[in-house]
């Protein structure tokens, strides 16, 4: 009953593969990919094969590193919620009641969220065959390729896989998921990028190594997920909706959040002892208070774990020992609002529908405004404290370091990107949690907006200076990066006193760009805003 014969499998399968959206993505993700390939395309109309194999290499790298890229991002959203939807639907405690074993459950919730991407990662192998008659690169290199991606999608799941059975809801699991994924994706990335003049070496790497590790990996996160579920320690969730916060800080392993102290008050308030003030918000006092907390602490306190165990090095490196790099961990900063910024505002409407509490609120005296505004400043308070944890050692650079004496202008900038970052993000999740119907459509539909408003500009913009640096059109594109704080980090002019005339000429940036990244953020804020108003005014209740 593990693979063959396993119902868990069965059921995830029939479920997962006859889903439309399933048929819609593999579309989607073919075009995408192919229409990269047609792009990059040499446009010869003869092609000499004995001098081009440096463009076919970068064309099959760039195919398989948007296609690594694409993947990661993707296992998270098929696998963070195949645990903790149990515990959403409440069939968690059904299911660990059945004759399955745990090891069985687990790996056919496993499987089962990866077949699809496994039908998306072999479905692109044809594009990629039409590679290989412009040289350059061997079917061999083209095997072991896919040989790493399927080995880094298994490892990617089973972190997935083993978060969900950490938490309750499917939004933590998934931010935490992300959080470990992309470090480690990145990392690849680096890793096949300086391997690409060596590709004999590359090849061996990802022949051998590679496969070892994840396959440790795999085995060790398996066997502790298998325990987990074997002696479940979150069982009754039916009558655990709330949980005792001091108790879980009394018997918490690291970081423990106290809720009376600072900074840990600023987005974790201690509980209410008195009555509500006369003229404050109900719906921003419940959220602060409650709502946010009421699963406990534990993915809180894993997220400001792992980015302070990330940014520590990163910090060193690019803000106190190479500072003209400082927009790098500016970089690393808003990255991490855009993983966790989202978590705090998709579930604020969603989450009213899901309990039938939505028709309650809009029956009450408040207004719209009171009620977008409430929830709205509950989730930017609590993800924007958070992301200035990493923002505070910018400004002990600017006292300690001489460097940023002559860029404080650059620095004011990077804290206002941040802050553009941390609003627009928390703007974009509210939005999505209007208009959705599930918190967990809501949060996949924010990263995806996210990512094509803040990544798509980088990523159109390497692909026209790789492959058309001489067209006018890559001038255009590269405007495009108005609207992305990544790029935008980059077009901070920076003074460089001892740098050379080329080396001064690649830190000049714009202002101009930086302060149209600014109208853009705050003009495209108020706009969703306008429409969340219009929504409830309208759609919801009747205008006052």
């Amino acid at each position: 009953m593990y693979l063959l014969e396993n119902p868990v499998l069965q059921r995830e399968l029939q479920v997962n593969l006859r889903m439309t959206k399933g048929f819609i993505l593999l579309f989607v993700y073919l075009c995408l990919l192919g229409g990269v390939v047609a792009l990059a395309w040499p446009r010869e109309t003869r092609l000499d094969l004995t001098e081009n194999p440096m463009q076919a290499r970068r064309l099959v790298d760039l195919f398989f590193l948007g296609q690594f890229m694409l993947t990661s991002m993707m296992v998270p959203a098929f696998a963070a919620g195949t645990i903790t939807g149990e515990k959403e639907r409440r069939t968690y405690e059904m299911l660990l009641a059945s004759p399955l074993k745990p090891s069985a459950i687990l790996l056919g919730k496993l499987v089962a969220s990866l077949s699809h991407l496994a039908v998306l990662v072999f479905s692109s192998l044809p594009i990629v065959m039409l590679c290989l008659p412009l040289g350059g690169v061997s079917p061999y290199e083209v095997l072991a390729a896919y040989l790493g991606l399927l080995f880094s999608v298994l490892t990617f799941g089973m972190i997935s896989v083993a978060a969900s059975s950490y938490f309750q809801r499917t939004a933590s699991a998934l931010v935490v998921s992300y959080l470990l994924i992309l470090p480690l994706a990145l990392l690849g990335v680096l890793a096949w990028i300086t391997l690409s003049s060596n590709g004999s070496f590359r090849l061996l790497m990802v022949v051998t190594v590679l496969p070892a590790v994840c396959t440790t990996l795999c085995a060790i996160l398996f066997a502790n997920t298998a325990a987990r579920l074997l002696n479940p320690p979150d069982v009754g969730s039916e009558g655990q909706e709330v949980v005792d916060l001091e108790q879980e800080s009394e018997e918490a392993v690291g970081l423990v959040i106290q809720r009376d102290q600072f900074p840990d008050r600023l987005f974790a308030p201690a509980k209410r002892t008195d009555l509500m003030e006369d003229q404050a918000n109900p719906v921003y006092d419940k959220e602060i208070r409650s709502e946010i907390f009421s699963q406990g602490t534990l993915m809180l306190r894993v997220v400001i774990q792992v980015s302070m165990l990330l940014a520590i090095p990163l910090m060193a490196a690019c803000l106190y020992i190479w500072p003209r790099f400082s927009g790098w961990y500016i970089s690393y900063v808003v990255l991490f609002n855009m993983l966790v910024g989202p978590v705090f505002s998709a579930g604020s409407v969603t989450g009213e529908r899901e309990r039938q509490t939505l028709d309650l609120l809009l029956t009450t005296s408040l207004t719209p405004w009171q009620i977008l505004w409430g929830k709205f400043v509950a989730g930017l308070r609590v993800s924007s404290v958070l992301t200035m944890f990493l923002l505070w050692p910018l400004a002990l650079a600017c006292a300690l370091v001489a460097w940023y004496w002559n860029n404080l202008y650059a620095a004011t900038a990077y804290f206002g990107i941040v802050l553009l970052t941390c609003l627009t993000t928390a703007m974009l999740a509210l939005f999505c949690s209007v208009v959705a119907r599930k918190t967990s459509t809501s949060l996949m539909m924010t990263y995806g907006a996210i990512t094509i408003l803040f990544c798509a500009p980088l990523a159109s913009s390497y692909f026209a200076n790789t492959f058309f640096a001489d067209s006018q059109a890559t001038e255009q594109v590269r405007q495009f990066g108005v609207i992305s704080p990544l790029a935008t980090v980059f077009q901070v002019p920076l003074f460089l006193q001892d740098a050379t005339e080329d080396e001064q000429l690649v830190y000049r940036g714009s202002w101009p760009l930086v302060g149209q990244y600014a109208a853009v953020s705050l003009v495209f804020n108020m706009v969703l805003m306008g429409l969340m108003h219009w929504l409830f005014q309208t759609r919801w209740r009747i205008a006052r």
